[in-house]
């Protein structure tokens, strides 16, 4: 395969017949990661250093102009042609319809799990990455704590539906584990975990989605997601 894409000047592709990621393990960037381990694509992981601004750089901002991780590039893309493709959320529907995993091929299902996907990225994305910054980095040293206490009360609006939704089941869809559970599961763990907000949040009373998010991170794939792997399958 032709490495013509822009993004092979920066990071050179060592593996190009496999499918490339350009991540972090962010609680965005490890769905891609998870999902990959999951479905048991060989792929070639990349490394984008936030923190050093690396998502802006030139030959990123070409794959993904939002200058946001992850992004994909597919040498074996539909029709046999490549595909570039940013946004978590397109490409773990992406993934799934291209390999046949993880997103029901039943029309009432698969809507319904692409639902509860749009319902993460809309709302607990921002809003829990909203808790982070004004509990644990520079919003915390704001001295008007509104921001703070609108996200934390939303965020525990959304901690119930999602409690309520696991209360009889054991992943988000009746049919099993899926990209809606991938979607949610960093999100969650970074909330209690590396946001620190366990008890401004209360999610100890949420025992549904603490069975559920433990039984999530006792998996073989999640566990190698969650450290956007740089080795090569």
């Amino acid at each position: 395969m032709s490495q013509s894409h822009a993004i092979f000047t920066r990071w050179p592709a060592k593996y190009p017949e496999k499918l490339q990621l350009y991540s972090l393990p962010t609680p965005n960037g490890v769905k891609v990661s998870i999902m990959l381990e999951e479905i048991e694509l060989p792929y070639e992981a990349h490394r984008i250093d936030i923190m050093a601004n690396e998502s802006h750089d030139p030959a990123f901002l070409v794959l993904n102009p939002n200058g946001k991780i992850p992004a994909i590039y597919d040498p074996n893309g539909p029709n046999g042609q490549p595909l570039a493709l940013f946004e978590s959320g397109a490409i773990l529907i992406y993934l799934a319809e291209k390999t046949g995993k993880l997103l029901s091929s039943n029309p009432n299902i698969r809507y319904e799990t692409i639902q509860w996907l749009m319902w993460q990225m809309s709302s607990i994305g921002p809003m829990f990455g909203q808790v982070g910054f004004f509990h644990k980095f520079a919003g915390k040293d704001y001295e008007d704590k509104r921001p703070l206490h609108r996200y934390v009360s939303e965020s525990i609006r959304l901690l119930h539906i999602l409690d309520q939704r696991l209360l009889t089941r054991e992943w988000i869809m009746d049919d099993g584990y899926s990209i809606a559970d991938i979607s949610m599961l960093g999100w969650v763990r970074n909330l209690v975990g590396f946001y620190e907000a366990r008890e401004l949040v209360n999610f100890d009373q949420y025992t549904h989605i603490q069975r559920w998010l433990d039984q999530g991170l006792a998996r073989p794939a999640v566990q190698k997601g969650l450290e956007t792997p740089t080795y090569v399958k």
